[in-house]
């Protein structure tokens, strides 16, 4: 196989993989920023890792949640950054795509990142909680209680007309 075989492939998977895997990652990052431009800068930088430093899959399903967990990382270490802390924010100017602006959408986003992160990859991704536990690090129990406390916060937020 030559170098120029090699890159093609490479370019390839990770062409696929943001087709894939791109919108969920977006909406983790953005439910983590609150903000659309930071939110594509950290799934670029998921993205990259992905490129340089992801292991072989096992499965689409395993490749989806290394992403996930690389998403996650790389959006906490941005919160907690420095520079994060000293920036100031601007408004944001664009509005946000069709998929996160639906009124219960907006009530999971304004929830405890601890809360909106777990209610997102349970309702929106599909996982369980027992592999939600290992994507977040934490335990099934955790997961159960961030996604029952989400629940109730969001019955209140955007009333009880579901029941």
């Amino acid at each position: 196989m030559s170098g120029g075989e090699i890159v093609s492939e490479n370019s390839t998977r990770v062409e696929n993989a943001v087709n894939t895997y791109g919108d969920s990652l977006m909406k983790i990052a953005y439910g983590y920023t609150q903000n659309m431009q930071d939110a594509q800068d950290l799934v670029q930088d998921a993205f990259v890792k992905y490129m340089t430093k992801a292991p072989v899959f096992l499965s689409s399903e395993h490749e989806k949640a290394w992403l996930i967990r690389i998403t996650v990382n790389i959006c906490k270490n941005y919160l907690a950054s420095f520079h994060r802390k000293k920036r100031v924010d601007l408004e944001e100017s664009l509005s946000v795509q069709d998929t996160y602006s639906s009124e219960l959408y907006d009530a999971v986003m304004k929830l405890p990142k601890k809360l909106s992160v777990a209610i997102h990859l349970y309702y929106y991704e599909g996982y369980s909680e027992k592999e939600i536990s290992k994507i977040l690090g934490i335990t099934e129990s955790a997961v159960a209680s961030r996604l029952s406390r989400g629940r109730e916060k969001l019955k209140i937020m955007i009333g009880d007309e579901a029941t």
